[in-house]
């Protein structure tokens, strides 16, 4: 229909109450519909459509439902087919280190605190700055993006640096620096650290975009009670989350109980964290009794499956978590200590893991392990009203995932094949916010090769100065 048939249609339609405007003037034009053959939304209402499509405009999803009435109800400025293809949310990586990936494989097969102690917090001492966590950052946008990750929660120095290539490469994130009794880079100990992570917070704390801030002390054992008191009232009057690593390892509770008497857990529910929005990474070693403190609401756990095993940390009673109604989340953690951003193996690590510790093949169940990827992920990190389900009104974050590979042929369940078979190489399409960062499996936010090239360049200075 031309134009000036849809205004004659208007204009008729006013006048003459007995005919009705044509199928296509009453369509909504939209920014971008997306299809899938399978479309797995992380929706309990209507968890999976078959031949399915999402309508997205402004950043939002509009309507989810199958292909034919998003067709029928908009039409779209840009339409991305999904022949052969699962469509679902972006996956949460719950907790990471983005610039680490500049210490990939520097220190492998080290008990937590030796690496930390003995090679990372040296090594950070001596390399890390603006430069090193710009060009580790670009990277990680690059991997991330590649795998399907569309929500990271980062920890790590500069962050005003990682919130600025965050934007550019249009990935939705929760930053933190982390704030250390200690000297770190850039800063001589506890009060420049403070100073600087409240400075971020509340920089960032209004602007309601896709970076945000949170307060983030390294843990119960590195920052003392007066100071985890201090962020736990700055946490309460900017409004913002906490960030922390905790209850990670049996040292970590030596070290707490030796200092304090008591747990980790314990300890922060006395200094008031447990009062705040928290995100609490790793958690391998509550007692029992301590789960039910943290399933009050706004506190997240992040479990993070490889980093745990590689550290020899232990293995977080997940099980019991979420029996208890604890949120929980996916991290991959740094890949300083993974070695990689690979969420898609945090998910079949998880749902494997604790079948085999407990012989119980039903421990975590496929759907469970997704969900802690995707739509428990975002609770996790306080964001489940606004991401990690395929619902309209929600953030448009979502993927498309190839079915063509002979390892995800034939299809009976889409979301046994998302847990157990696919890797980030089946990932074609990422979109935050309703903006295409990778099309076909090309990303198209962060040019890699220029990536790729900083991260070696900078790697190379730091063999050529530790003589590698």
């Amino acid at each position: 229909m031309r134009i000036g048939s849809v205004v004659l249609a208007v204009l008729l339609g006013a006048c003459l109450p007995g005919i009705a405007l044509s199928a296509e003037a009453e369509r909504r034009q939209v920014d971008l519909i997306v299809e899938g053959a399978q479309l797995v939304t992380m929706d309990p209402e209507r968890p999976l459509i078959l031949d399915g499509a999402v309508a997205i405009d402004a950043g939002a999803i509009v309507a989810v439902a199958t292909r034919a009435a998003i067709h029928r109800d908009y039409e779209g400025r840009q339409v991305i087919p999904g022949k052969d293809r699962v469509l679902m949310p972006g996956l949460v990586n719950g907790h990471t280190h983005a610039a680490m990936v500049l210490f990939r494989g520097l220190a492998d097969d080290l008990d937590l605190m030796t690496w930390l102690t003995k090679v990372i917090f040296p090594m950070e001492g001596r390399f890390v700055d603006a430069e090193f966590v710009a060009a580790g950052v670009r990277l990680a946008c690059w991997e991330f993006i590649r795998g399907g990750t569309t929500t990271i929660v980062d920890m790590y120095f500069y962050p005003e640096v990682s919130a600025n290539e965050l934007e550019g490469c249009g990935l939705r994130a929760i930053l933190g620096a982390p704030m250390i009794d200690y000297p770190s880079p850039g800063f001589k100990g506890w009060d420049d650290s403070f100073a600087a992570g409240r400075k971020f917070a509340g920089e960032w704390a209004n602007r309601n975009g896709r970076i945000r801030p949170a307060l983030a002390p390294h843990a119960p054992y590195s920052v003392s009670p007066d100071h985890l008191r201090q962020v736990a009232a700055a946490a309460r009057e900017l409004g913002v989350p906490v960030m922390i690593h905790l209850a990670e390892d049996q040292a970590e509770l030596d070290t707490v109980r030796k200092r304090y008497r008591t747990t980790p857990i314990r300890h922060l529910q006395a200094l008031g964290l447990l009062d705040v929005p928290l995100i609490a990474a790793h958690v391998v070693l509550p007692a029992p009794k301590e789960i039910p403190l943290l399933a009050k609401p706004g506190i997240g756990v992040i479990h993070n499956p490889t980093s745990n095993l590689k550290t020899g940390a232990g293995i977080a009673p997940v099980p019991e978590l979420l029996a208890a109604g604890v949120r929980v989340g996916l991290g991959t953690d740094g890949a300083a200590s993974n070695n990689d951003l690979d969420l898609w193996g945090e998910i079949k690590l998880a749902a494997l893991l604790h079948k085999g510790v407990r012989h119980e093949a039903t421990a975590i169940p496929a759907a469970t392990a997704l969900r802690m990827a995707t739509q428990g992920g975002a609770e996790a990190i306080g964001m489940g009203d606004e991401i990690g389900s395929l619902m309209a009104g929600k953030r448009a974050d979502l993927i498309q995932v190839a079915l063509d590979s002979p390892r995800l042929a034939p299809l009976y369940d889409p979301v046994s094949h998302l847990v157990y078979a696919v890797t980030p190489q089946d990932v074609v399409t990422t979109i935050v916010e309703g903006r295409v960062l990778m099309r076909e499996g090309r990303v198209l936010s962060v040019d890699g090769d220029e990536a790729r090239s900083a991260a070696i360049a900078k790697a190379t200075q730091i063999r050529n100065e530790l003589a590698l």
